[in-house]
């Protein structure tokens, strides 16, 4: 029997979010004609530009959008296996065939079409996650159940890095994001926390770190890894008698601190050793509370203790054989470590400038001057949201931002309404990847996170992506439109 919508599928869906939608690639596109705007030839819409292409993606977008609505959501749940794996041989091939543009392999030319698959790996990936956590007893706890969520979601994040596309391939880990509604552990979120604060120190304290004369690294290393077990110990430790202990540590800590600064009025010493000593008397004492209490989890911290003394001294190795030049001056600019106005560092000053020079309300649509002389390198793409800078001001940016949190805000809301697991954690997919491309795009432009090529959703110019999140978008919609859906 098939599934019919009770009261019609018109009716069912919710025309808010494609209202939201709609008016999203709406004023992308006005973006995007002032990017790509001349002074000198004033033509907007002249044959093979930008904006006139765009239309056509949006155009193609809106049929395939509402073709995917029309379509049983049982084709989604007992389909996934096969997008997805449909999708992992397509990669698979694009990394054969795909010819090598801007050092990245991921582009498949068809003619005068050119497309990424990995746009549409979001998509197949999501749908499968959602399968898995909609198969019958599964549950977010068992060690093969984590595997299994972190073999599905790293292997296109692995087929992606070979392609030399990084950016694409980090918006993977943001369906991890999804799975903390389905009981996914936060440890994960406090590993992976813990994890940036150690790379991020690590580049800081680099030239100490590798060779340095002083031992000011060792230091922070000690301490950072100090705090961190601690906060593991407070939220996983046994019974009440973990704040015990934790309040006697932390008084000694500052206590012998304390001492050493008395010392080193009269005598001089390297702190950096008083911090190791430190760290050795906590692991220690994780051991002994694990022999004494027979709990695994002890020795898991002491463990996480010892990894991230290696984890620290191995940044240095990650860093510069495995990321590219490129990719290391990007990071770098980012921290805050090196200044290049004149290559890497160039975009993000520029359209740093760009945004500023809008002021509070902007200098208004076809007028801006840093993106029509063309000073943003990519500003019809990654760095679309210079020309809402520039154009609207503070005012209009701050405007779409908020419009955008609605928007996701939106999704979750209907995530939450969906009577089955699968259409509740394929939803949460969808919110967590506009999250982060919102997130990291706005950063990159504001130059707060390193520039990694990842698009404004419905903004940024390009087929790929507004197909891509047109369907990430229009199969969660059919989905919830179907959601009171019984066979008849």
């Amino acid at each position: 029997m098939s599934r019919r919508p009770s009261g019609g599928l018109l009716q069912s869906i919710d025309w808010v979010s494609i209202a939201m939608y709609l008016m999203l690639i709406f004023f992308g596109w006005l973006s995007i004609c002032g990017a790509s705007y001349n002074f000198e030839t004033e033509q907007l819409l002249s044959p093979g530009s930008r904006p006139l292409m765009q239309l056509l993606w949006m155009g193609l977008g809106l049929v395939l959008g509402f073709a995917v609505l029309s379509l049983d959501t049982d084709i989604y749940e007992v389909g996934a296996p096969l997008f997805y794996g449909a999708m992992m041989l397509l990669l698979m091939v694009t990394i054969v065939i795909a010819p090598d543009i801007k050092g990245s392999r991921s582009w498949l030319v068809l003619g005068p079409v050119r497309l990424q698959p990995a746009e549409f790996a979001k998509v197949a990936t999501a749908l499968m996650l959602a399968w898995l956590c909609n198969q019958y007893e599964f549950e977010i706890k068992s060690i093969r159940s984590y595997l299994r969520i972190f073999g599905l979601v790293l292997f296109p994040v692995l087929l992606i890095l070979l392609q030399q596309e990084t950016g694409s391939a980090l918006v993977f880990f943001a369906l991890f994001l999804a799975l903390f509604r389905e009981g996914f552990s936060g440890l994960f979120m406090g590993l992976s926390f813990s994890a940036a604060v150690y790379f991020i120190g690590a580049l800081i304290f680099e030239d100490t770190l590798w060779g340095g004369e002083t031992q000011a690294d060792l230091f922070f290393v000690c301490n950072a890894i100090l705090i961190f077990t601690g906060v593991l110990y407070a939220v996983y430790g046994k019974g009440r008698e973990r704040w015990r202990w934790l309040r006697y540590g932390a008084l000694g800590m500052l206590g012998v601190y304390f001492v050493c600064m008395l010392i080193s009025l009269f005598l001089s010493f390297d702190w950096a050793y008083v911090a190791l000593g430190m760290l050795v008397l906590g692991v220690l004492g994780l051991l002994y509370l694990a022999l004494r209490d027979y709990l695994l989890r002890y020795v898991m911290m002491a463990l996480f203790a010892l990894g991230s003394m290696g984890f620290f001294y191995s940044v240095g190795y990650v860093f510069d054989e495995i990321l590219q030049p490129h990719q290391q001056v990007r990071i770098k600019i980012a921290l805050g470590i090196e200044s290049d106005l004149k290559g890497k560092g160039y975009n993000v000053d520029q359209s740093k400038i760009a945004i500023g020079s809008g002021g509070l309300t902007g200098k208004g649509f076809l007028k801006g001057t840093q993106t029509k002389l063309n000073y943003v390198p990519e500003q019809e793409t990654d760095f679309i949201f210079c020309t809402v800078g520039e154009e609207s001001g503070f005012v209009g940016s701050s405007l779409l931002l908020v419009f955008y949190g609605a928007f996701i805000l939106r999704i979750l809301a209907l995530a939450e309404r969906q009577v089955t697991r699968f259409g509740r954690v394929y939803g949460y997919c969808v919110a967590s990847i506009f999250l982060f491309h919102l997130f990291i795009n706005v950063g990159m432009v504001l130059g707060l996170v390193p520039v990694i090529g990842i698009p404004l959703p419905f903004f940024s110019y390009g087929g790929s992506s507004l197909w891509g999140f047109t369907f990430l978008l229009f199969i969660f919609l059919g989905i919830d439109a179907r959601r009171t859906m019984r066979r008849a």
